[in-house]
C-alpha cells in the first residue's frame, strides 16, 4: 500500500487480539509519511512488558515512538502536518484517565480536543468492548459505557472507520482504496 492517502482521522476498532494494531500499522506505513507511534500503555508486569516488546518488534524501527499514558494533547499538537500518527490505544488511555479520577465526560472531551488540534492525520486504535456480556460490577460497567462513548465520538468525527475481526478488516464508514 505505498502512498495510500488516509483522511485526517481514522478509527480502527476490534476486540482483544483481533489484529487491529497490525492492520493500523499497515495502514499508516502505506501512506509513505513519517510515522509517529503514540503509545498509551503502562507496563506494570512481565506480561505487559512482553506485549509491548512484541508490538515494537512487529512494527519495526521506522517509527518515532512517544510513550505517553496520560497527556496525548501535547505530543499530538507537536507533530508536523507531513507526519502521520498511530495512537495505540484509546482503550488503555481511557482506563489510565479514569483510574486517575478524570470524569468520563471530561476524558472524552479531552481526547476529542487533542485529536482536533493535531496537524497530522491520526489513526486511532480502540477496543470494541460493547459486544460481550454485561459486566458484573459498577466500575466495569462505567468503563464499558465510557469506552462506548469515546468510540462513538471518534467514529462520528472520523472519515474512515474499520472494524477488525480475526485479522480481517470490515469498513464501517468511508473507503479503503
Amino acid at each position: 500500500m505505498p502512498d495510500f492517502p488516509l483522511p485526517q482521522l481514522t478509527l480502527v476498532l476490534g476486540g482483544a487480539a483481533s489484529g487491529k494494531s497490525a492492520f493500523a500499522e499497515r495502514l499508516v506505513a502505506g501512506t509513505g509519511r513519517a510515522r509517529v507511534y503514540l503509545a498509551t500503555a503502562q507496563v506494570y508486569d512481565a506480561e505487559m512488558a512482553d506485549k509491548v516488546t512484541a508490538h515494537q518488534a512487529q512494527r519495526g524501527s521506522n517509527w518515532h515512538t512517544i510513550e505517553e499514558p496520560f497527556d496525548i494533547a501535547t505530543p499530538l499538537a507537536g507533530v508536523s502536518a507531513d507526519q502521520i500518527v498511530l495512537l495505540d490505544c484509546a482503550t488503555l488511555w481511557l482506563s489510565n484517565a479514569l483510574l486517575a479520577d478524570t470524569p468520563a465526560t471530561d476524558a472524552v472531551d479531552d481526547f476529542m480536543n487533542a485529536l482536533a488540534a493535531c496537524p497530522a492525520p491520526v489513526v486511532v486504535v480502540s477496543n470494541e468492548v460493547g459486544a460481550g456480556i454485561v459486566p458484573d460490577n459498577a466500575l466495569a460497567r462505567a468503563f464499558r459505557n465510557a469506552q462506548g462513548a469515546l468510540n462513538q465520538a471518534v467514529a462520528a468525527r472520523a472519515d474512515l472507520v474499520v472494524n477488525v475481526i480475526a485479522g480481517l478488516p470490515m469498513v464501517l464508514k468511508g473507503q479503503l482504496s
